[in-house]
Order: structure tokens, then sequence, then C-alpha cells
């Protein structure tokens, strides 16, 4: 079952809902626990008073309320850290994400989440595949195609996008030859290493042709190793200067895309649709107001 999300955040959404049916569980097993901590120690007697009866019924009430009132609060506070990591996540890239509290009350999508849950934990869950929610079918406003300003807009904030894209393949690109030059590096450094042991091994056999030999071999590494970390210095401070433009370039790309974007918003709310939507609910409050003020005329004093 599709609720809108791609799959991997639908599967947290899943793993979200484990954790909540774990906690219900184990929430409903304490209050079970109470009726019968109650049956046990005191329905031991044939008959009650009617202060006994209150008293027990009392007590149980104030725990099954504590029970209840602490499965309120933990899952309220659980839901804040929540949305706490999804917020921190868009803040690292400068994003600035919105909820509609008013979506929590919408019972026909209340509904469709438990639909969801239902056939997701259900055993036949993993054979059968069910028809797209109305989730993943809700309406969406679609942009408005006046020419003029607004496509330019458009037009303007795909390419930033894709400017945006080619700067981060750079830097791939700079880290993987990065990664090559430290590749580089290690295998001299196997060599030099190479180099000594069997050095030292042939000076045990007092040889002084190869002796000279190896010394020159171990001369020549050295000095290979030398020029390597010479260039891999260059080679890392121009990727070092290159991956901080690229960043501060991106840094501005976004910002620039963020400005477009509120201009294309400034650029909606200038236009005749929206100017006639927001005449109409004008309208329609002002009729609402005065048929409430007809009716309190006719309503019966209290």
């Amino acid at each position: 079952m599709d609720i809108g999300l791609n799959e991997h955040h639908q599967k947290n959404v899943v793993n979200y809902l484990r954790f909540a049916r774990f906690n219900r569980s184990q929430r409903l097993r304490g209050i079970e626990g109470a009726f019968e901590d109650l049956k046990d120690s005191r329905l031991v007697e044939d008959t009650y008073t009617l202060d006994e009866i209150t008293e027990m019924l009392t007590g149980l009430c104030a725990v099954v309320k504590g029970e209840v009132e602490s499965e309120l609060i933990n899952t309220a506070h659980t839901n804040v850290l929540l949305l706490r990591q999804v917020f921190s996540q868009a803040e690292k890239w400068h994003l600035k994400l919105q909820a509609d509290i008013s979506e929590l009350e919408n019972r026909e999508l209340i509904e469709e989440i438990a639909k969801f849950e239902e056939r997701e934990f259900s055993p036949a869950a993993q054979t059968s595949q069910t028809k797209m929610s109305k989730l993943s079918q809700a309406s969406k406003l679609e942009p408005l195609n006046e020419g003029g300003a607004v496509p330019l807009l458009q037009m303007e904030i795909n390419r930033l996008n894709d400017d945006n894209t080619k700067l981060r393949n750079r830097i791939k690109d700079l880290e993987t030859k990065a990664t090559g030059v430290l590749g580089e590096q290690r295998k001299l450094k196997d060599n030099l290493e190479q180099t000594q042991a069997e050095l030292k091994a042939k000076s045990n056999q007092n040889v002084a042709s190869d002796l000279s030999d190896l010394e020159g071999k171990m001369a020549k590494v050295k000095m290979d190793l030398k020029k390597s970390k010479e260039s891999e210095s260059q080679i890392a401070a121009s990727f070092d200067e290159e991956i901080a433009n690229a960043k501060h370039e991106i840094l501005r790309l976004q910002a620039e895309l963020e400005d477009t974007q509120q201009e294309l918003t400034k650029k909606f709310n200038e236009t005749s649709q929206y100017k006639n939507m927001k005449q109409m609910l004008t309208t329609k409050n002002e009729q609402i107001k005065d048929l409430r003020s007809r009716l309190r005329k006719y309503e019966p004093e209290t």
C-alpha cells in the first residue's frame, strides 16, 4: 500500500508504526494488570458495601487514568523527538519545513493511515498488493501558466538546480582524484618498506654490489616518495580550494534559489486568480457573519 512517500521514507513510517504498536501493547498490558490485581487482591468476598465498591472503582480509575495519561504524554514527546530529527536534517541543507497541524484532524486521512497499518502488519502483507491510497491521490495546486515573469522565474529555478547538481558532481570527481593520490602514496610507501627489507637482508651477506644497488633503489624510492608528497600537497591544496569554492557556490545558489522562490510566490499572490479567490473568501465570510447575526435574533434567551 502506498501513502504518497518514496520507498525509503515509507520504510521509516513502518518502523515508527511498529514502535508505536509495541508501546501501545505495553500500556494495554499495564491496564489489564491493574484489573487483575484488583480481582486478586480485593474481590475475595461474596458481598460488598456501596462504600467498598466505590473505593475499589476509584482506585482502579486512578490507576487506569495514570496509565493512559502516561501513554499520551510519552506519545507526544516521542512525536516531538521525531519532528526534531526531521527538522535538524532539513536545517543542515538550509531548508525550512512547515507542518499543517489542521491535517492532524483529517478523519479521512487518519482512516487511510489505520488501513495502511492494518494491511502492513497483516499476515498477507508480504504477498498481496493493494491499490494506491487516497493520500497519494490528494489534489495539489497546479502551477499557473500566465506567461511573463512566472515562467521565467521557474526557468531560473530549474537552472539553479542544474548548477547545484553539476557542482555536487564536480566535488565527487575531486574526492575520487584525491583518493587515487592517497592510493599512490601508499603504494610508494610499500615499495620503500620492501626495499629497506631487501637492503637489510643483503647487508647480512656482505655483498657490496648488491648493497650499492639496493641503496640506489632506496634513494630513488625516497626521491619518488618526496615528489609524490609534494605533488599530493599541491593537489590537496588545490582540491581544498576548489571544494571550498564549490561549497560557497552551492550556498550562494541555494540562497538565490530561495529568493527566486519567494519572488515566484509574490508574483503568484499578485495574480488575478489569487485576488479573485481572496475576494470570494472575504465575501463568504461576510455572508456567514450576517447569517449568524440573523440566527441569534431567533434563538431563545437562556
